[in-house]
């Protein structure tokens, strides 16, 4: 199944941010209140990912949810 781009390159953004804040995947889970695997899953383009749990992911690494974008 080949996977959605807008969502492979969300997570790539994710991924990079979260980098950018020294934060591992399950530090970020932690942080923004959702499972560790999620932001794996986010982060390779396999979810599509709410607003809400956008907005959450975001306040976690303390950026403004345009970042992500």
């Amino acid at each position: 199944m080949k996977k959605n781009p807008v969502l492979v390159n969300f997570g790539s953004r994710v991924r990079e941010k979260r980098k950018e804040s020294g934060l591992s995947q399950e530090e970020l889970a932690d942080l923004a209140g959702v499972h560790r695997t999620y932001i794996g899953m986010v982060e390779r383009g396999e979810k599509n990912v709410s607003l809400l749990n956008i907005h959450k992911i975001a306040s976690a690494m303390n950026i403004d949810i345009k970042e992500l974008f």
